[in-house]
């Protein structure tokens, strides 16, 4: 006969057991996918009809540079299933062998991806290794309440009138290749008369800014402590109440614009690739896309998603023509931030 201390003991081991053998049981059957994204660069809608559609639980962390994205992944982490890099480090993962190679045949969606698009990702031509998931361009935000009279030109940057009204990024990247290209110049250059003479025009520009900004920009054109900012429509205009967008102008300058295809790769080392197909072919859905590029007011990707679209883009696909792609800059991307680091350092 069992004392009763000791078959208390015995029902609560067999207790615990039944719960880690549970757990272990959910853990093996339940479908899960890891995204390591941009900061809020995927509508919540989306993981959720997907979730309901395919009972596969999304799980996303999320960086503010590719820089930041890279060093984690380079590092060695294997937690994620899909990561979102720019068109420089889907290169340079490409290079370096970090990314798994896509079979096209589970997303047959990508019949959709509009052909233009397609053709500017040289590197990966045949999308071996990267699904485009969202294109668009840097540009310059206009008050047209407190300035009037404007060029549609990097050139509003030197305006004295305008000083302690305007913001540059804080992104050599963006800055260094706008400079050269409005000097008419390579903006991949290692040549250093060209990157002086790039300098030369960025210091005149910083003469005239506020400061250097990659995350206030938006906020700050929207309460008007700023008038002129380079940056992202979509960063811009989620901040404008709909009764201030008559007083928004947004360009792409002739001479000096930069344009970012950020796509869907999976980083060697993923676990959960089926449902990365999955996740993948769903984003590409004609319906589902449209619901990304209405709520971020983004250009199109997905021909099928065009049609029926309900917002409009403030730009064409075909416009970014006249934009440089930033890509990887191999060896001169030393040069490159040597001379952004005495921009950024000189008073």
């Amino acid at each position: 006969i069992i004392q009763g201390d000791k078959m208390k003991k015995i029902i609560a081991l067999i207790l615990v057991l039944l719960v880690v053998a549970c757990s272990k049981k959910t853990e093996e059957t339940e479908k899960v996918l890891y995204l390591f994204n941009w900061s809020d660069y995927m509508p919540q809608e989306i993981l959720d009809e997907f979730y309901e559609e395919t009972g596969i639980k999304v799980i996303m962390d999320s960086y503010a540079s590719n820089e930041e994205m890279y060093t984690k992944i380079a590092a060695g982490s294997s937690s994620y299933d899909i990561i979102f890099p720019s068109a420089d480090y889907q290169e340079i993962m490409i290079k370096q062998d970090m990314l798994e190679k896509i079979d096209k045949t589970k997303i047959p969606n990508i019949a959709q991806l509009n052909k233009e698009i397609i053709s500017k990702i040289d590197f990966d031509s045949n999308l071996d290794f990267t699904i485009p998931y969202a294109v668009g361009a840097t540009g310059i935000a206009v008050n047209k309440k407190y300035v009037k009279d404007y060029k549609k030109s990097y050139e509003i940057f030197e305006d004295a009138k305008l000083k302690g009204r305007m913001t540059l990024l804080d992104d050599g990247r963006e800055v260094l290749t706008s400079a050269l290209a409005y000097n008419g110049l390579d903006p991949r250059t290692s040549d250093d008369v060209s990157l002086n003479k790039a300098k030369e025009t960025i210091l005149k520009w910083k003469n005239n800014i506020v400061k250097f900004d990659s995350e206030s920009f938006g906020k700050g054109f929207a309460n008007e402590e700023f008038w002129v900012v380079q940056g992202y429509y979509e960063n811009i205009v989620a901040q404008i109440d709909e009764a201030n967008r008559g007083d928004f102008d947004f360009f792409i300058p002739e001479k000096g614009g930069t344009m970012y295809i950020d796509s869907m790769v999976i980083p060697k080392g993923a676990k959960n690739i089926e449902n990365a197909y999955i996740f993948m072919n769903y984003i590409h859905k004609p319906e589902v896309y449209a619901k990304i590029v209405d709520y971020f007011e983004i250009p199109s990707i997905n021909d099928g998603a065009e049609k029926v679209r309900k917002t409009k883009a403030p730009y064409t696909l075909s416009e970014l023509n006249k934009t440089t792609l930033l890509k990887d800059l191999g060896s001169a991307l030393e040069k490159h931030n040597y001379i952004w680091n005495e921009i950024k350092s000189s008073n």
